[in-house]
């Protein structure tokens, strides 16, 4: 048989042929990655400007991380949990000590450990405060993205996500973010059991909290017996400039928490860069108070806690710390925002730009409705650096955090250029 590499145009007309229509993707077919670059099936190079969804903080194919995948698949890819093996207690060790806890319940993908998060948070609330069966409530906020499992669309306020995918599951109290007035209302109700929050709101269009809102939230949930469950599938792992963007008043400095000082959540929900985008890998953490809850039987997966993904996982942590990530995404991020507001402040299209470390957005001047943002991300394209718009008119940044000051400046010039050929040609 003859190997032919199929052309782009051929490879999407294969996806809308045979695969379900439930992404839009920007149309170009990516065939190859190497840290922030990537190739299309043509040989055209483009920067990664988005780390799928902020899962490749340590880039495409980092070594150390395909080394140990591929080293672990030689040896022993899954036993299932009926049996143990010898590298997911390591694995357990090295993370509860890396995020300062003292039980992991490893999953799969990050909508997965977001469930688990749900049904720890209400079991305890059963066997531990008391509520009765059932009655258990958990704090959402608006604009929420946890991901698009039945459970957590049914308190998504995302028409698109939710409409006709019910009924849906009760038990949720969804208030506005960033907002500690109505989350003050909110937990004076009977039978709260948590609140399940995102540090920043990603997929709302990199919604930056006031500096106090999660350390505030979390101690008014803290002092009303109410579990602070910390959503960190995409802030997580050094994107917004420390290991974790909740991270206040420690004294961690973006490798492994150093101390028990400031807040912690009762419940850390990790997935995507936890494995550094090699492989699926997903995690809840927590004290034994909480974890303790759970016995055998009453919940898991198949891969969850497999070999490989316990490699990786260690082999991506370990990226992290050994290349200074949260640090250089911290610095990075601040140059980055400082020239997007040069071009805030010449461009009547962009009036906007807000994030925290490698986690940004630009906001369009446009209507939420139109294609602007979209039209712009396909002339990004075109001049070698791939994005995607989130919710309609704002565009987000997310590069892996590896970027140099060099690619981060070629980058922003690419940006600058597209903007004023836009301008120019509309």
């Amino acid at each position: 048989m003859i190997d032919t590499k199929l052309t782009s145009e051929e490879a999407i007309a294969l996806e809308d042929k045979y695969g379900a229509h439930n992404y839009h993707p920007l149309p170009v077919v990516l065939d190859r990655g190497e840290g922030v670059y990537v190739w299309d099936v043509e040989g055209k190079k483009y920067y990664d400007f988005l780390s799928a969804y902020s899962a490749l903080n340590q880039g495409h194919c980092h070594p150390r991380i395909i080394n140990a995948m591929i080293e672990q698949a030689k040896k022993l890819t899954l036993t299932s949990r009926a049996f143990y093996n010898s590298v997911l207690g390591e694995f357990e060790k090295y993370v509860t000590e890396y995020f300062d806890y003292d039980k992991v319940l490893p999953m799969n993908s990050g909508a997965e450990a977001v469930e688990t998060a749900i049904k720890v948070c209400r079991k305890w609330a059963y066997e531990k405060k008391g509520i009765p069966e059932s009655a258990a409530k958990i704090i959402v906020c608006d604009g929420n993205f946890h991901g698009r499992t039945t459970t957590i669309i049914s308190f998504s306020n995302d028409d698109n996500a939710r409409d006709n995918f019910g009924p849906y599951t009760p038990g949720f109290i969804r208030i506005p973010y960033n907002d500690l007035d109505a989350l003050e209302e909110a937990l004076k109700q009977d039978n709260v059991a948590g609140m399940l929050v995102e540090p920043i709101q990603g997929e709302a269009g990199v919604f930056v909290p006031d500096e106090d809102y999660i350390a505030n939230a979390a101690k008014m949930c803290q002092e009303s017996g109410v579990l602070f469950i910390a959503d960190e599938v995409q802030t997580g792992i050094a994107r917004t400039g420390k290991l974790l963007a909740v991270c206040k008043g420690c004294s961690c400095e973006g490798a492994k928490c150093q101390s028990k000082a400031g807040f912690k959540p009762d419940i850390i929900v990790l997935g995507k860069a936890i494995s550094g985008g090699a492989y699926p890998v997903s995690a809840i953490l927590a004290n034994d108070e909480v974890m303790n809850v759970i016995q055998p039987g009453q919940h898991g997966s198949t891969f969850g806690g497999n070999p490989i993904a316990a490699k990786v996982a260690m082999a991506a942590l370990g990226v992290v710390e050994d290349e200074d990530l949260a640090n250089n995404a911290q610095r990075m991020g601040e140059l980055f925002r400082s020239e997007m507001q040069k071009i805030v402040d010449s461009s009547d299209l962009v009036k906007l730009v807000r994030g925290k470390g490698l986690l940004n957005a630009i906001v369009i001047n446009d209507s939420e409705d139109s294609s602007t943002a979209w039209d712009i991300c396909v002339a990004l394209k075109e001049n070698g650096l791939l994005a995607k718009p989130t919710h309609g008119n704002i565009i987000r940044f997310a590069p892996p955090l590896i970027m140099t000051e060099e690619q981060l400046m070629d980058c922003v010039s690419i940006i600058g250029k597209t903007i004023r050929e836009f301008e120019g040609s509309n």
